[in-house]
């Protein structure tokens, strides 16, 4: 008997993105209710404490090297950074997008090529922020992880254009426009290093892309050739 159900009309969203998405939602609830919880303390406030509890600082970073110690509490910062956010509106902006590319890049890559896109682009990029701007203050948010999913997806845009023997530079259009789009904001609002972290993201991203599509380097060099 052949299977006649219908077919999807959403494909389903990757396991890893969900459960990122919900670690996510889940620390912006505890910020949101958690003061309610807590005598003495506001939302605000509330943040700031997990900032500096679990954000990235370029001289705890310079401490370490210094020092030749490295506590594994603030090892930690590079991966827990990526979930703490500044204000409801960013956490929103910041899923929205991650459940987009994820979602993208979850059609032509692996649940744990997202994961690797995902915290290793947010690591690279805590790691970059810390050496190139030493008072560069707080990193904090999941921006430098989603440029490592834009950077897997212009991989894959690539890729697709250079298969089709078409302009491959229309590939890199949602970076110039992002990073436009950063450039014009730190104009407006004052300078921001945290854009270092986002780039080195999408390097990264980009980068781990070649490891990790189907076929592996082989297959990929094999395509580079053809085309």
């Amino acid at each position: 008997m052949s299977d006649t159900s219908p077919n999807p009309i959403f494909n389903p969203m990757p396991p890893v993105v969900v459960a990122l998405f919900a670690v996510i939602c889940m620390v912006e609830l505890w910020f949101t209710l958690g003061p309610n919880f807590v005598t003495g303390t506001n939302t605000v406030a509330w943040r700031m404490q997990a900032i500096e509890r679990f954000g990235v600082n370029a001289q705890i970073v310079q401490w370490m090297v210094e020092n030749n110690h490295y506590p594994l509490d603030h090892l930690a910062r590079f991966v827990s950074f990526t979930f703490i956010h500044g204000s409801m509106i960013n956490t929103a902006v910041s899923c929205a997008l991650f459940l987009a590319m994820g979602k993208m890049v979850g059609s032509a890559f692996p649940s744990e090529a997202l994961l690797v896109f995902f915290i290793g682009s947010a690591v690279v990029g805590a790691l970059a922020f810390s050496l190139a701007a030493p008072d560069g203050g707080w990193l904090f948010g999941s921006f430098a992880g989603i440029y490592g999913l834009i950077g897997a997806y212009t991989f894959m845009m690539w890729i697709t254009l250079r298969v089709q023997k078409a302009p491959q530079g229309r590939a890199f259009h949602l970076i110039a426009f992002l990073m436009s789009i950063q450039l014009l904001f730190g104009v407006i609002f004052g300078e921001s290093n945290t854009w270092i972290a986002d780039l080195t993201g999408f390097v990264t991203g980009f980068i781990l892309s070649f490891f990790f599509l189907p076929g592996g380097l082989s297959h990929i060099l094999e395509i580079l050739r053809k085309s």
